[in-house]
Order: structure tokens, then C-alpha cells, then sequence
């Protein structure tokens, strides 16, 4: 079992910047191969904003590209986003994601069917 707890979100204008943080708690967190940030925006399908796996190897959603940054902090057990240069269409509730498992090392994946389990989202809200 894993628990991921997000904080950092608000609201900011566009072109400011927010840091998302999740907190990865649980006697399965050892077994964490990757984790990720998503985001879902109001009628919108949820979408996924970039990842990080075990061999420190990251990936972005082009929509995020060259403004958000994906890191981790293994000693605090903690996943990071820092959001730059932040634009209205930004506006979601973003949610931390984690695929743990014991099975070997799977694709890299921006799906969050990839994904089993998920914090319970921070809301970002950027205004023009």
C-alpha cells in the first residue's frame, strides 16, 4: 500500500509560478518503478503531464514542455512539479501517481491506466 498526499497548488496569473509536492507514504513505497503528474481540467478528459521513473529518466506532455520540471527528493520521499510560465489553459486539479509494483521494469507511460495509485489532487488556477 501506498499514500500520496499533494499540496503547493493556488492560484496565480499568468506567467507565475507554483511548486506541486507529493508526499509518498506506505510500506510499498520501495516498490515505486515510476510516478507522475497528471491533470483534469473541468470537462476534460484527465491528462497526463509528465513522469519520472526509477533511473531518474523524465518525460513531458508537449502542452508542458520547457515550463514544467518533474523532480524527486528521495530522502523526503517526495515528488515535485515546478510549474513556470503558467497560462489559463493550466487551470486543472493536478493529481501525483505512482506505479508500484514487483514485476519488471515497464515502458515509460504518460497513461494513467499505467498508474495504480493517486493522491486525492491540489488545484491549480491561473488567471489571465
Amino acid at each position: 500500500q501506498v499514500q500520496l498526499v499533494e499540496s503547493g497548488g493556488g492560484s496565480v496569473q499568468a506567467g507565475g509560478s507554483l511548486r506541486l509536492s507529493c508526499v509518498v507514504s506506505g510500506p510499498s513505497r520501495d516498490w515505486t518503478q515510476r510516478m507522475g503528474w497528471f491533470r483534469q481540467a473541468p470537462g476534460k478528459r484527465r491528462e497526463g503531464v509528465a513522469f519520472i521513473d526509477s533511473r531518474r529518466t523524465s518525460a513531458y506532455a508537449d502542452t508542458v514542455k520547457g515550463r514544467f520540471t518533474i523532480s524527486q527528493e528521495s530522502s523526503k520521499n517526495t515528488l515535485y512539479l515546478q510549474m513556470d510560465l503558467l497560462k489559463p489553459d493550466d487551470t486543472a486539479k493536478y493529481y501525483c501517481a505512482a506505479l508500484v509494483t514487483t514485476a519488471a521494469d515497464r515502458p515509460p507511460s504518460l497513461e494513467s491506466a499505467e498508474y495504480n495509485y493517486w493522491g486525492q489532487g491540489t488545484q491549480v488556477t491561473v488567471s489571465s
